[in-house]
């Protein structure tokens, strides 16, 4: 089962390659700009997961894709990496690949190696924590090579 979190990071993905989300039938495409915001998402993805993630939205899908965002929030679908570009891609729960391809499959220049990868924002200073205090644990108990 994808969780809420799962799909958000899905869609923050593929919104940082450029694909948006498609709503009210097709008539409008959602994009926010920028994805991320220092160690968080930004205003403007937050403002599109409000709006996408409710009963109300009806049929929001990511371009590209068949699965509406409502149908990924299901217990139906798990979030997993796709094979040819390591992106999150929705597939059935029980193993079986979804109708249609990843995303990726019309992106031309995707996977690229040559440039950062998509990300989810980091915390920099809960890594520093963390850093900081495995450096005080290792300094209280010293290798016994």
């Amino acid at each position: 089962m994808a969780s809420a979190q799962q799909v958000r990071q899905y869609l923050a993905y593929w919104f940082q390659l450029g694909k948006g989300v498609v709503t009210h039938g097709g008539r409008e495409t959602l994009l926010p700009r920028p994805v991320i915001q220092g160690n968080r998402y930004s205003p403007a993805f937050e403002a599109i997961w409000e709006k996408i993630s409710t009963p109300q939205a009806g049929d929001c899908y990511l371009e590209g894709t068949a699965q509406t965002i409502a149908e990924l929030l299901t217990p139906a679908w798990e979030i997993n990496p796709c094979a040819r570009c390591s992106m999150p891609v929705p597939l059935h729960s029980p193993g079986l690949p979804p109708v249609l391809e990843c995303p990726c499959a019309d992106l031309s220049d995707w996977p690229n190696t040559n440039v950062p990868p998509p990300r989810a924002p980091v915390d920099t200073s809960n890594q520093l924590l963390q850093i900081r205090d495995r450096l005080r644990q290792s300094a209280h108990h010293p290798d016994h090579n």
